[in-house]
């Protein structure tokens, strides 16, 4: 096994320029899943996507229609039946580059400025697809063979709360059924590896309130039409105590307390003074509920994200505006239902109706939270990979961000789970989003030995 690991680390290595170079096209396709104007370039980086994987040596290479964006799948299976099957699992779609004009080069052209290559989706998420692209194409090249049986499931809409996929899987289970599924869906960091076996579930939902037909001369209207930037404020103001509990009725009643070990786990992972300087102010927001870092990890929440109205220029325009709205996202934890806290949030928010404002919620994601088992053979699979590379093993955090495609797969197909990602780089979902060079190829390396060490596993 040893010379055909290195066989395949070897062929990485000669062929690093022709490496960077398909990363730079994969990423300058602006395939922002969220925005519908992008449409047509997230079906042709699809489609690129595809063509690779055909190239490469991969079987069945399809872009399979959804109702929104679509998935890239493909598959080799001519490791044997005595070798297990891995769905490997990661998006392509990106988040919006706004604001543009904080940017240092273009966020689609791609740049290598010392040693770190800038563009939006260099770690989250193309590192990840061209990581294992480019992995299976150094084995195949190299050995002429897989270890291991590959299904390969690549999806577009995962930065917008994948609302397309679960119709997709369910339609889809036996075709992505597998041994085990590996999410793909992180980073790599080489000094102090990190690996998320557990995150929480999300919400979005909109609230429109409406008043009157046309926005009106406050002078004239002020104190006798209700305002809805009022109500707007009355109905965020209600959602949480001073000391910051939600106060939707019924939103904590089926939060599990967590056990001594898990708190162990998760305050030996919790990163204190980086939290706080990646933040820039104190965390002392409901301390009084739980730690800090319970309360980012297995505490659900609750979140305005924007709000408007009224005038919103420069120096004032003295109207009651005719309506408001905001944006909200909830961050669930086991056992909360997302429908059932949706429904429950609905419920509260229109109650906050009179005869003469209305208010709407539409009710947008609702994605499960996500668990891993931490003693799996396949998580010490993973924690053999990068110990062979880097001499370390990851720790296991958990996180309070949401991967929905793997709630989905927790409760619809059952598969067990581990995670690997291939991007050490920073400003993800934010203006120059970097990947490092160095750090993407050693990330290679012990992706190459990852697959070797899966296809071992026999449970």
């Amino acid at each position: 096994m040893t010379d055909t690991i290195q066989a395949a680390i070897n062929h990485v290595h000669h062929n690093r320029e022709e490496a960077i170079e398909g990363f730079i096209k994969l990423l300058s396709f602006p395939s922002i899943g969220a925005d519908p104007t992008y449409t047509k370039d997230v079906k042709a980086c699809a489609n690129w996507i595809a063509e690779e994987l055909k190239r490469i040596g991969f079987d069945n290479c399809k872009v399979i229609k959804t109702d929104g964006h679509p998935v890239v799948y493909a598959d080799w299976l001519k490791a044997g039946d005595d070798k297990p099957t891995v769905l490997v699992y990661d998006h392509y779609d990106v988040q919006p580059v706004d604001p543009l004009h904080l940017w240092d080069s273009e966020p689609f052209d791609a740049e290598i400025r010392d040693g770190r290559l800038y563009a939006r989706g260099a770690t989250d998420n193309k590192a990840g697809v061209w990581g294992n692209l480019k992995v299976f194409e150094a084995l195949l090249a190299a050995n002429g063979t897989l270890p291991l049986n590959v299904k390969i499931m690549f999806e577009g809409e995962e930065e917008s709360g994948s609302p397309n996929m679960q119709p997709f899987v369910e339609a889809n289970k036996d075709l992505l059924q597998a041994d085990f599924m590996l999410n793909c869906d992180g980073g790599y960091d080489p000094v102090n590896p990190r690996v998320a076996y557990a995150g929480r579930g999300i919400i979005s939902a909109e609230v429109k309130i409406t008043g009157p037909k046309v926005d009106l001369h406050s002078g004239m209207f002020g104190g006798i039409v209700q305002n809805p930037l009022h109500v707007a404020g009355k109905i965020i103001g209600s959602f949480h105590d001073d000391d910051g509990r939600i106060q939707i009725p019924g939103y904590y009643d089926a939060v599990q307390a967590i056990s001594d070990s898990e708190r162990e786990r998760i305050d030996a992972g919790w990163q204190a003074e980086k939290t706080k300087e990646d933040a820039g102010v104190e965390l002392i927001w409901g301390r009084s509920i739980a730690s800090d870092a319970e309360r980012a990890t297995v505490y659900p929440t609750l979140d305005i994200n924007g709000m408007w109205g009224g005038y919103q220029g420069p120096g004032t325009k003295t109207v009651l505006p005719a309506e408001a709205e905001f944006k909200v996202t909830m961050r669930l934890v086991p056992d909360q239902n997302p429908h059932e806290i949706a429904q429950a949030f609905k419920t509260y928010v229109e109650n906050f109706s009179t005869d003469t404002v209305n208010v709407v919620v539409t009710i947008g994601e609702e994605a499960w939270p996500f668990a891993m088992a931490v003693e799996s053979p396949y998580m010490e699979a993973m924690q053999a990979a990068l110990e062979s590379t880097i001499g370390k093993r990851a720790q296991l955090v958990r996180v309070g961000g949401s991967i929905p495609i793997l709630g989905m797969f927790n409760r619809l197909i059952g598969l067990p789970m581990t995670g690997w990602g291939y991007g050490e780089g920073e400003n993800i979902h934010s203006p120059n989003e970097y990947v490092v060079v160095d750090s993407f190829f050693q990330a290679l390396e012990a992706g190459i030995r990852l697959y070797h060490n899966l296809a071992e596993v026999t449970e």
